[in-house]
């Protein structure tokens, strides 16, 4: 039958280390179970999205043929917040023209697998 290691409480670790005549731990920090270190690279390979396509790598790949080769130069999509795509802008006019032209891009949007709840635009200079 095995048996795990028992923890003694500061206190008690303490008293030991007084009768073997060594310092007494006066830290303030407190010992913590280990994780797993496979389960913790998991969770931030899910968190960060690494070595999964994202919905938005899929809309920069498609981003020239939605709003078309010139515009695409000067503008950026970023990421997908509240179902709005955050697009970085680095041009006044192009801004403009996205603007003015939001909900065809959109309607193009919403065709792409897994973008169909895209709702609109949120441009940003940049």
């Amino acid at each position: 039958m095995s048996e795990e290691a028992k923890e003694f409480s500061r206190e008690v670790e303490n008293l030991i280390a007084d009768l073997r005549q060594l310092p007494e731990d006066e830290g303030r920090s407190r010992r913590r179970h280990t994780k797993d270190l496979g389960a913790i690279v998991d969770e931030l390979l899910v968190k960060y999205r690494i070595s999964h396509d994202s919905l938005e790598h899929s809309i920069r790949e498609k981003w020239p043929q939605l709003v078309g080769a010139a515009n695409a130069s000067y503008s950026h999509p970023v990421v997908v917040e509240r179902n709005l795509l955050v697009v970085l802008v680095s041009h006044a006019v192009v801004r403009n023209e996205l603007f003015l032209h939001r909900e065809a891009i959109t309607a193009k949007l919403r065709q792409l697998p897994g973008c169909a709840h895209l709702k609109g635009l949120a441009l940003r200079a940049g």
